[in-house]
């Protein structure tokens, strides 16, 4: 077995010296607060927005259910992304607004919590599973459903301190 570098002379740091891929050892950072914001869409017919809207779908409260889904997503995050450490998170909040000038939902989750390593995959993770919530339960009367714009809109905390999206 090979020692884990701090990163590859490319940058990336889930990797070492021979190209294995490794969880990176986070043991000498220190502690920070630590947040992330990340936001996505799922566009969809206007029938079946008005529909999430009116509570009219068979499956139930759309928004509600995938708020759960997203929180629940950002807690197993370390189960779906497999170099991504479980992490004792503080907060979890996922929003879901409809947007009927735009024929969408939009999301947003906020992730945070007091340690050595971001929580930006927390909160990407978080709005995926919600906007597949979106999907799952709305896929019955709309199949032309797209999730769109699933990116970090910021983050604060750690070595690399504040970062927006421009």
């Amino acid at each position: 077995m090979t020692d884990p570098a701090p990163a590859t002379a490319d940058g990336l740091t889930h990797f070492d010296t021979a190209g294995n891929a490794v969880m990176v050892d986070v043991s000498a950072k220190d502690e920070t607060e630590r947040v992330a914001v990340a936001g996505g869409c799922v566009e969809m017919a206007p029938a079946t927005l008005r529909a999430i809207i009116e509570r009219g779908l068979k499956k139930g409260d759309v928004l509600s259910v995938a708020q759960l889904a997203g929180i629940m997503g950002a807690k197993r995050t370390p189960d779906l992304i497999p170099l991504c450490h479980p992490l004792a998170l503080t907060k979890v909040a996922v929003e879901l607004t409809p947007d009927p000038d735009h024929d969408r939902v939009v999301i947003t989750a906020t992730c945070a919590l007091r340690g050595r390593t971001g929580v930006e995959m927390e909160a990407l993770t978080a709005v995926a599973v919600a906007g597949l919530t979106v999907y799952d339960m709305c896929k019955a009367v709309d199949k032309g459903m797209r999730l769109t714009d699933i990116r970090l809109l910021s983050k604060t905390g750690g070595k690399s301190g504040t970062w927006t999206a421009s």
